[in-house]
């Protein structure tokens, strides 16, 4: 293909997953109007981000092998019709357990775009000339990361109300269908005996869930403790079906994650790297916005505003890697040093607290930014390096998937400790002025508004000095993230679509 026709059809994908993009970005401002105008609580709060994140990591596998086996045109239009299916029972939720399924509907059509955009262009466009176009991709996705804030900020300040921050994607979504239509033009190679690998996808998705249910809830007054009866049925049941999953897969035909991929040490360091990703992406993300509305009184719009600086990191660090890998094709000092900005940016934040100078978090949150953009695209571009082009689309959906596990997680466990240490710093506060703790809820109520003011200014308080710690927890796992990119192979970018086409130059196929 022509750089003018790759263009072309990168325009359509690109539009289809700035719309899912922008959805995340939207909800993630917002979510603290919605949760408060639903009556939710802190962990029905992490919930909402977890179930999207969850179903997007459960069904990206599933999208990825479907990828290498029928027609991605359809395959990749049928994903952005779920998801705008999903926005719109999104927009008119009335309570928070209709909203978390639509989430888990939205989630399913996130799944697929994330899995096929990426399987697309690794289908179409080498290794070595991948860098400018995934530059290109990274600029929309921070685009729409700085957007989405903002404009979900502008929707629910204005009488609009929230429900259009969900509604506003169906326009999007259509303009992403007809751009495919016109400019996705790709062959299809047709398998015999094409089998789904539904008992894996079903006992790992199954295992994760309850995992996730597990770490959501433990520790909490009304559930169980951390070390209790209930808290070793979950995890023993847990690892009991992931332990299922990885039985099948080593013995399916066709299966969801193949381990021989997964078990290959570029990938498999690339997928713990990624995990780490995740819970900077989309953690950092999710309770920033928090933090800026709960926690120091700012409106939708201005929390939107407050976190462009992570964007423009992001921005900046995946345009220039993409351009400079493509020029020298170098690819491993922008993963090594985007760790190490990683470590520093998210060991900074664990310093805030509830009257930290706005503008030295936004050079913390900058930092982390510029970690971010560094890793996510160049870590699948190392994968796809590395396998035949026949299996690009199973290998970038397990890298995809587990940044995406990585992000459930990261959610479910930040918000757990968030929640924790909330009721611990607000039971310290009541019990100064003489308040009965449990009648306020320990914190969990999010509608500040209908609280007396000593009460709100507590929580308020309690919040901002909680967020630190999710961060310090963020540091720890972005060290696993350092450790592991270290030891991939520095394996020099191919110049050709597969890779028997370059099986002739062997001796440049792996220095490190």
């Amino acid at each position: 293909m022509t750089h003018r026709q790759i263009l072309e059809v990168l325009a359509g994908l690109i539009a289809a997953l700035f719309t899912a993009l922008l959805s995340t970005t939207i909800v993630a401002t917002a979510l603290p109007t919605i949760i408060g105008d639903l009556k939710g609580t802190q962990t029905q709060y992490a919930w909402v981000i977890t179930t999207a994140l969850l179903a997007n990591a459960a069904s990206t596998p599933i999208w990825g092998k479907l990828a290498d086996l029928f027609n991605k045109k359809i395959l990749v239009q049928s994903s952005i019709v779920i998801f705008v299916a999903g926005s719109v029972i999104a927009g008119f939720s009335h309570n928070v357990p209709v909203l978390l399924v639509a989430r888990v509907v939205q989630g399913i059509g996130m799944g697929g775009l994330t899995a096929l955009v990426v399987a697309i262009i690794g289908s179409i466009i080498p290794p070595r000339e991948r860098g400018r176009y995934s530059g290109y991709m990274g600029a929309a996705m921070a685009v729409s990361m700085s957007g989405g804030p903002i404009l979900g900020g502008v929707i629910v300040d204005s009488p609009l109300g929230w429900r259009w921050t969900f509604f506003v994607c169906v326009p999007l979504a259509v303009i992403a269908l007809f751009l495919l239509q016109r400019t996705l033009h790709i062959a299809t190679e047709r398998k015999e005996d094409v089998s789904i690998d539904w008992w894996g996808a079903t006992l790992l998705t199954a295992g994760v869930s309850v995992l996730l249910v597990w770490v959501s809830f433990a520790g909490k007054a009304d559930y169980y403790a951390w070390f209790s009866k209930e808290s070793a049925i979950y995890v023993g049941v847990g690892v009991l079906l992931l332990i299922a999953t990885v039985i099948v897969e080593s013995k399916v035909k066709s299966p969801i994650i193949p381990l021989s991929i997964i078990t290959e040490k570029t990938t498999g360091l690339a997928i713990i790297a990624s995990v780490a990703v995740g819970v900077g992406m989309f953690g950092a993300t999710t309770f920033l916005t928090q933090y800026f509305q709960t926690a120091r009184g700012n409106s939708p719009t201005i929390a939107g505003i407050l976190t462009i600086p992570m964007v423009l990191g992001m921005l900046i660090s995946s345009v220039a890697s993409g351009q400079l890998i493509t020029r020298f094709g170098k690819w491993k000092p922008f993963i090594v040093g985007g760790a190490v900005l990683l470590v520093v940016g998210f060991g900074l934040l664990s310093t805030i607290d509830h009257a930290t100078s706005l503008w030295l978090i936004g050079v913390y949150i900058a930092i982390v930014g510029v970690g971010v953009g560094s890793l996510m695209q160049n870590l699948v571009l190392a994968v796809q390096n590395t396998v035949s082009v026949h299996n690009i689309g199973a290998a970038s959906s397990s890298v995809a998937f587990f940044r995406t596990f990585g992000g459930a997680i990261g959610v479910s466990v930040l918000g757990s400790v968030l929640a924790t240490r909330v009721a611990d710093l607000s039971a310290e506060g009541f019990a100064k002025l003489g308040i009965d703790t449990h009648s306020q809820g320990n914190g969990g109520n999010l509608d500040l508004a209908s609280l007396p003011e000593p009460v709100a200014e507590i929580i308020r308080a309690a919040y901002g000095d909680a967020t630190g710690r999710l961060f310090l927890v963020s540091a720890i796992v972005a060290l696993i993230t350092l450790v592991c990119v270290i030891f991939v192979p520095n394996t020099p970018l191919r110049k050709t679509i597969d890779i028997e086409e370059s099986a002739e130059e062997p001796a440049e196929e792996i220095t490190v």
